[in-house]
């Protein structure tokens, strides 16, 4: 019986370990599918990078935040694999398509080159942000546009940003060469756009790779680029849907050590900004309480923002976390001024299924003025605020449009 894809016919398909034939001794193509790739992509590869800093992450337990279908058997048949690994997608048309600079779009925190890009549908109802999701996304709009077109996707899906950025390297290094082009643009959605622009800041550990001025444009969408505090503004909600004990399935971390839920009291830090799961999450908190006041009216709003017990809850607060936070130190870096940054943003509250952010303009989870911010940007190409949420910027019609008329810019 066949689910996603036919397995005997890609392992058919899969090269085992060949040397990279770029300059980049670090980079090696593990294996490459060719045959019934679902949503409409062309070829895919996995790639390692042999660097020994790049490490096993965390997973959580349940398998939220695993590797499914397709993906699973593109990383060598793992659901939790190395972060050291990554997939390259290649469009239709990737190598006759005629615009010269190739794009590569990057996918944000859980998701993945499909779902973001290709098939929103994947998910299934309301996996898109809304009822009703189209099977097709930017990727197919590009492409049948004649932009040679790539996608990155992680193997982690809150992986740590520094590895993530680390991975936006190596992507444009393999295309570069793939393509022979000297730039690519780069199409970021939410945690990848923060990432990416940690990569062109050169804000990176010591083993990372500095900006190598091989980005032409990056273009954002979602971008927390003052930070991000929703899941500490509105109380016990979003834990509640996280916490397994709770009945709890979202993918990311919560402000709650201790939830009260099923007549007791379920504690554990595995849930929290400090935990294993999610180590790059704590990397894009910013306070915003200074601007918009928090709600009053949920369920120890106090006691989850500042740290404290509450009626139902415990927390550390959001200061517990700051000292991971990078939002500071990525916008007091000037990006170079021969890379173009455009902010794309949205300012429609309406996500299917979760607690939208509310207090002040957003897309149901960053604040607008968050996504606008350009303090650091060196080179600001343009910023456009569009009536849609977070989770449909990436396929959205108006979207799409702006998006593509950035790419065509001179």
């Amino acid at each position: 019986m066949r689910n996603t894809i036919n397995q005997s016919l890609l392992m058919l398909c899969i090269l085992l370990i060949i040397p990279l034939s770029t300059s980049a001794n670090h980079l090696v193509q593990q294996a490459s599918y060719s045959n019934d790739i679902s949503n409409g992509w062309q070829h895919v590869e996995r790639w390692k990078d042999t660097n020994s800093a790049l490490y096993q992450e965390d997973f959580p337990p349940d398998g939220r935040g695993d590797q499914t279908g397709q993906r699973a058997i593109f990383f060598g048949n793992d659901a939790t694999p190395d972060s050291s690994l990554l997939l390259l997608y290649y469009a239709p048309n990737w190598d006759t398509n005629s615009k010269e600079t190739p794009v590569i779009l990057i996918h944000g925190a859980n998701q993945d080159a499909d779902i973001a890009w290709a098939n929103p549908n994947e998910a299934g109802p309301f996996g898109c942000g809304q009822a009703i999701c189209p099977n097709s996304g930017l990727m197919q709009q590009l492409s049948n546009d004649n932009f040679k077109v790539f996608a990155l996707s992680l193997a982690h899906k809150n992986g740590d940003g520094y590895l993530w950025a680390q991975h936006i390297a190596n992507a444009i290094e393999i295309v570069k060469e793939k393509t022979g082009a000297g730039k690519v643009n780069l199409v970021t959605w939410s945690k990848s756009a923060f990432n990416a622009r940690m990569y062109i800041a050169s804000v990176n550990s010591p083993w990372g790779t500095d900006y190598r001025d091989d980005v032409d444009k990056l273009i954002m969408l979602g971008a927390p680029n003052n930070g991000i505090d929703w899941s500490f503004r509105h109380g016990t909600t979003q834990t509640y849907s996280v916490y397994p004990e709770c009945g709890g399935s979202i993918n990311g971390p919560t402000a709650h050590d201790v939830i009260l839920c099923n007549f007791a009291y379920q504690g554990d830090p595995a849930w929290t900004y400090s935990s294993s799961y999610y180590p790059g999450s704590a990397q894009m908190l910013k306070r915003w309480d200074s601007i918009y006041y928090l709600s009053m009216f949920e369920q120890d709003w106090y006691s989850t923002y500042y740290g404290g017990w509450g009626y139902q809850s415990h927390a550390l607060g959001i200061d517990a976390y700051m000292q991971q936070s990078l939002v500071d130190t990525v916008r007091s870096v000037t990006t170079p001024a021969n890379t173009r940054v455009y902010n794309l943003c949205g300012n429609t509250p309406n996500i299917a299924l979760i607690h939208n952010e509310h207090t002040g303009p957003s897309d149901g989870v960053v604040f607008v003025a968050s996504c606008t911010d350009t303090v650091g940007v060196g080179s600001h190409g343009g910023t456009a605020v569009i009536p849609v949420n977070h989770l449909k910027l990436g396929w959205g019609s108006l979207a799409v449009h702006q998006i593509i008329n950035w790419l065509n810019q001179l």
